[in-house]
């Protein structure tokens, strides 16, 4: 029998939920909708014993007040409204304890699912699309019978999209002295096909000194060191919990997984005849990374893998490489470096900054059949696409950033820009002062110039530069005018501190 109840919130407003006797079920929680369907309201499942149910009530009150406030009470703070989905109000009936939370917003749920969709396999059309749905190979191999439809999956851009809002929402979390504690794919949603995320689950969050986990996380994102002391007592100043540092490792695995679709430690090594002994080996104490340089022993076996992993479980094949220099380096630093070596490990700023110039570096694919439809450029005259081999034709632009440490005297960036048809200049772009991060104004966000190609050329067109300059032929470029690009070309982007100059490279094939 269904019936509408009403409670008072820990801040005195009124909450009401409809009860089916039927609710969806989280791994902790049952979940029910408000009668409007604008946010639910969702209780844990166990009784609490007191000590333990007023700790619960103290983190969830902390949770939604304090924490919440901080990140969305701020100049700037509805920026965040789409990258998490934040608990907002404390509730209790009957001896529970639970949040309401916003409902997640539409994209976040299948709309398609399944390819072909069968009547003997369960549809997922109006399920949440959480993160784990994306991160594994044979959800898009055609071979499986559970491929997601090709509608469902957008592209390999769309992919590093994702994975740069995910890493700005862990740092925005972490620049608030929080630790998600799970993170992992069941705890994101994400949409390939407008490029979002959003993370969920935020009621676990753990505060250092205050709120300890209640998790250790989930399997394939638990850090090494967590791995390898869960079986110490929780008071054991050996044992190793869910914070900051185990966060990172887990964003690591996470964009790992989101752009080569499998995971870093998962390879052919046995390290333990018993499967629960070998799990806790592998993921803890001897975890290897698959791709690690000089010790090849845990590359994945291609007579163990399973067809519907391939080509992606091919290391050799689709190397971690092919995600460019900048993902190279930070994967190396997580999965070499700081695998057993917490301190080492990329923070989620680091992510963001190395995808945000991978973004700069991709190019689209020539083949129209691509299914990733876009790679990095591999600094080679005859670039091809990794993922179906095309190689690319014709005359291929890039820009090389420098930056004045000292009037005159420029040094390179270490960031280039790829040209391609349409490609946009933005004020990032025109200055190292400027970062395409939430603190960009609306003015900030418009591009200022554009490439097309016109007559055989590839032209910069000025949108909004003014002091666009052709220092090679010493001549301004006016706004509203275009420059033809040349090899080996200087073009002064701006005069302001931190304005960059660029050197034209014309690749031709």
């Amino acid at each position: 029998m269904t019936r509408t109840v009403t409670l008072t919130a820990n801040d005195g407003s009124q909450v009401q939920y409809v009860d089916t006797g039927a609710p969806m079920q989280g791994g902790m929680k049952d979940v029910y909708f408000s009668p409007d369907k604008t946010y639910v309201v969702a209780f844990f499942r166990d009784k609490f014993k007191p000590a333990e149910y007023t700790a619960q009530k103290d983190r969830l009150t902390t949770i939604t007040n304090t924490y919440r406030e901080r990140i969305f009470n701020q100049a700037g703070g509805d920026y965040w409204k789409d990258l998490f989905c934040w608990p907002t109000k404390v509730v209790e009936y009957n001896g529970l304890i639970g949040v309401v939370a916003p409902v997640y917003q539409s994209k976040f749920f299948f709309k398609y699912g399944y390819n072909p969709a069968g009547a003997a396999i369960a549809s997922i059309v109006g399920k949440e699309k959480e993160g784990k749905w994306f991160a594994a190979a044979q959800f898009r191999n055609h071979n499986f019978k559970l491929h997601l439809d090709d509608r469902e999956l957008g592209d390999w851009f769309k992919f590093i999209l994702v994975c740069i809002r995910i890493a700005r929402a862990v740092r925005r979390m972490h620049a608030a002295g929080l630790a998600h504690s799970d993170l992992s794919y069941k705890n994101v949603l994400v949409d390939p096909v407008s490029g979002s995320a959003s993370i969920i689950d935020i009621d676990g969050l753990v505060v250092p000194g205050k709120f300890p986990p209640d998790v250790i996380g989930t399997p394939d994102f638990i850090a090494p060191e967590v791995m390898a002391t869960k079986h110490l007592p929780k008071e054991d100043p050996a044992r190793k919990l869910p914070s900051i540092s185990t966060d990172r490792h887990a964003l690591a695995v996470m964009v790992y997984m989101y752009l080569l679709y499998r995971h870093p430690l998962r390879g052919g090594k046995v390290n333990d005849l018993d499967a629960e002994r070998d799990e806790v080996l592998s993921m803890g104490e001897k975890a290897l990374f698959i791709e690690h340089p000089t010790d090849t022993s845990n590359r994945p076996r291609l007579d163990q893998v399973k067809p519907t992993h391939l080509p992606w479980a091919d290391v050799n094949k689709l190397p971690y490489t092919l995600c460019g220099p900048h993902l190279k380096a930070l994967f190396d630093k997580a999965f070499i470096n700081g695998l057993h070596h917490p301190a080492e490990r990329p923070t989620a700023d680091d992510w963001e900054s190395a995808l945000l110039k991978t973004v700069d570096s991709l190019q689209p694919c020539q083949n129209p059949q691509c299914a990733q439809k876009w790679f990095v450029f591999d600094n080679s005259t005859q670039p091809v696409c990794p993922f179906c081999g095309t190689r690319y034709k014709g005359q291929l632009p890039i820009l090389n950033f420098y930056w004045a440490r000292k009037p005159g005297a420029y040094v390179p960036e270490n960031h280039r820009l790829m040209v391609y048809h349409n490609q946009y200049l933005y004020q990032w772009h025109v200055n190292r002062n400027i970062t395409p991060n939430e603190r960009l104004t609306d003015a900030q966000k418009k591009p200022v110039g554009y490439f097309v190609q016109h007559q055989g050329n590839w032209v910069l067109v000025n949108q909004a530069m003014p002091d666009l300059k052709d220092v090679t032929a010493d001549a301004a470029i006016p706004i509203g005018q275009m420059v033809v690009l040349k090899d080996n070309q200087q073009l002064l982007l701006s005069k302001d501190e931190g304005g960059h100059l660029v050197i034209v490279q014309l690749v031709a094939n």
